[in-house]
């Protein structure tokens, strides 16, 4: 498959700088799997759309504030980082700009609400990654993390990030520490819609994968085979993997509330014979072309980027044809694109 087959145009008017005032009021696109038909409600309309019997799972992975900007020591010049993870001690993987100043043995220096934080670059790799130090003062790299990071907005989120998107860029379900990025399908609950949700006979149980580079890194290949996904941390609890394997045994549908869910689920399937097992581990199953679904029977997802790898997994599991037809008469319609825009349920 070439990449280019999965490109599409979007105005720049389209792709959502705000989030909607209120989180279920996005628009809602269904789309059946089995004969492209689409319709049009709201998320709120979501307990209606869903069986009772359904099984919904989210991830409940909690986005740190891990966009630090700050200073080159000592020339004062200014540093961007972004962390990607620990990777172990003192140590992280990071995104820093500018790239090609920042070699091994620089040093940065980052301040905010009464904390500091020192890094030191130790190890370079490719398109600006690179392995560094962190050191705070105190000793509490997390808490000066807290005090001082930005909240990660995409690139194309062309604005600074504001008080606001502290709460609205997290799920209201938040609860794992680790992510350097919202699983923005599930931006959209509110406690309102979850208890209606309840109420309608829709069970809801939690998966959690900490959304790194792997899930926004872009696809710099041609041949969309040739791309690799970088492996990201889940955590699959046992509750969850009981209540996914009755329902699996029952005949009822599994939805999963985004692309990072759908990616857990399916890599614990696949190493288990098509069964969930309670586990912690890492995955970097790249979801394209004829991917057989073994657990998921449902998506709620947000409208993703031309040439991405969640575009292809969104491809994988409705079809190209019908995908790219439904983002076509989203455009139309005038919807709302990317992490802080309007979903669409495939079902």
């Amino acid at each position: 498959m070439r990449l280019s087959d999965f490109d599409y145009e979007l105005p720049a008017a389209l792709i959502a700088q705000e989030a909607a005032p209120v989180r279920d009021a996005a628009r809602l696109m269904r789309l059946d799997r089995g004969t492209g038909a689409r319709s049009h409600q709201r998320v709120s309309d979501l307990a209606a759309l869903l069986a009772p019997g359904d099984v919904l799972v989210v991830n409940d992975t909690r986005v740190v504030p891990a966009r630090l900007l700050g200073r080159r020591e000592p020339s004062g010049g200014a540093v961007e980082c972004l962390l990607l993870g620990r990777i172990g001690g003192d140590r992280w993987d990071a995104l820093v700009h500018p790239g090609q100043k920042l070699k091994v043995g620089s040093r940065a220096v980052f301040e905010g609400g009464g904390r500091r934080l020192d890094l030191e670059v130790l190890d370079r790799h490719y398109h600006g990654r690179r392995t560094v130090r962190l050191a705070a003062d105190g000793g509490a790299v997390d808490a000066a993390i807290d005090a001082i990071g930005h909240v990660p907005l995409p690139p194309y989120i062309r604005r600074a990030d504001r008080a606001i998107d502290v709460e609205r860029y997290q799920t209201v379900y938040a609860a794992a520490r680790g992510s350097v990025a919202a699983p923005t399908a599930g931006l959209h609950f509110t406690p309102a819609l979850l208890d209606r949700l309840r109420a309608r006979g829709v069970e809801r149980h939690a998966i959690t994968l900490h959304v790194g580079y792997g899930t926004f890194e872009p696809v710099r290949t041609e041949e969309v085979e040739a791309h690799r996904v970088a492996a990201e941390r889940y955590t699959v609890p046992a509750s969850t993997a009981a209540a996914v394997n009755r329902a699996l045994d029952e005949g009822r549908r599994v939805v999963a509330v985004g692309t990072t869910t759908t990616r857990t689920l399916e890599a614990v399937a696949r190493a288990h014979g098509g069964r969930l097992a309670p586990e912690a581990g890492e995955t970097d199953l790249y979801i394209h072309g004829d991917f057989d679904f073994q657990v998921v029977g449902g998506l709620l997802t947000n409208f993703h980027l031309p040439r991405s790898s969640l575009l292809l997994l969104v491809c994988a599991f409705a079809g190209r044809e019908a995908i790219l037809a439904a983002y076509r008469d989203a455009v139309e319609r005038r919807y709302r694109f990317y992490s802080y825009g309007d979903a669409m349920l495939i079902l």
